[in-house]
């Protein structure tokens, strides 16, 4: 919840400074508790998130941890100490994984970098591109680039867990022109053929009339996807079985929200943890591959499909 490039921090979510003393604090969280409550008008999301960021600062030893890792308390050093927002280290797995071809959050991560260096240093290297207080500091079109780019990596280690039986592309070319134009990750396996869309917009989402709302959103991302989807379609003569918008957990209203078909093509919004379970199973109304099929739709990607 706290954790993407693009949330609030605690610290803004108790509307109070990162170095406010503890009274001021504790004064702090309790008059937005009233503000938030539901009970009294208030935002139920909004009286979770005072909750939630009260567990991680109301406490000295949280409070320390908390500004430990988020940079708090230091100015931008650009050192190595503390990095944030990286995949987590992972034990060695011995599982066959699925097949996996691009590079998932590439585009993203080198536009991050690209962008990152001129802003902070000029275009000279820095030490940590992803130090914490210096992600903080960023604008946040820098933060988004980052935060999307995470959230595709996620997906692609949830998908390469899905074992042999499934393929996987990543960062696909819709528009060779455009590389904005770009489908994040298409998973080819019994339940289907998926185009999925990973995206973190830090803060909770909603769906209204078939496209995802909220202070944080920009533009129509299902449009969009829908969209890409097709111009990938139509390339490789294949048809799509639906398309996925892989959601954090703690943004989504529901884990699986099937939303019917968006210009012909069956849309859900999932949440992260989610994800496997709807890969795995398929989608209402949505199309089953096997066999020959899955061959056929295999060669056909392998190809023609462009990485951005």
């Amino acid at each position: 919840m706290f954790d993407s490039p693009l949330s609030s921090s605690a610290y803004e979510i108790l509307a109070v400074a990162w170095d406010a003393d503890d009274e001021t604090l504790r004064r702090a969280y309790r008059l937005r508790l009233r503000q938030t409550h539901p009970d009294t008008g208030g935002d139920a999301a909004q009286f979770v998130l005072v909750q939630r960021a009260w567990e991680l600062v109301g406490d000295p030893a949280a409070r320390a941890a908390y500004d430990r890792g988020h940079g708090f308390g230091q100015t931008p050093s650009f050192a190595p100490e503390a990095p944030a927002w990286r995949p987590p280290a992972r034990p060695a797995d011995t599982r066959p994984r699925a097949r996996s071809l691009g590079h998932p959050g590439g585009w993203r991560r080198e536009r991050y970098l690209a962008l990152m260096r001129e802003w902070a240093g000029r275009g000279v290297e820095l030490a940590d591109p992803y130090d914490p207080a210096l992600v903080r500091s960023a604008p946040r079109e820098l933060r988004r680039l980052l935060a999307d780019a995470l959230a595709e990596e996620a997906t692609a280690r949830i998908v390469a867990d899905l074992g042999m039986g499934y393929t996987v592309w990543h960062d696909l070319a819709a528009d060779p022109r455009d590389p904005e134009a770009k489908v994040d990750h298409v998973v080819l396996g019994p339940s289907g053929l998926y185009a999925v869309l990973s995206e973190d917009f830090g803060a909770p989402v909603r769906v209204r009339r078939g496209e995802l709302v909220g202070d944080a959103v920009a533009g129509a991302p299902i449009a969009g996807l829908v969209a890409c989807t097709r111009a990938v379609a139509r390339t490789a003569r294949v048809r799509f079985s639906g398309a996925l918008v892989v959601l954090p957990d703690d943004d989504v209203e529901a884990p699986i929200a099937e939303l019917g078909k968006v210009r012909g093509l069956p849309v859900a919004v999932v949440s992260r943890s989610a994800l496997s379970t709807v890969l795995r199973r398929g989608m209402t109304g949505a199309r089953e591959i096997g066999g020959n099929e899955l061959f056929d739709v295999r060669t056909r990607l392998q190809q023609t499909v462009r990485f951005v």
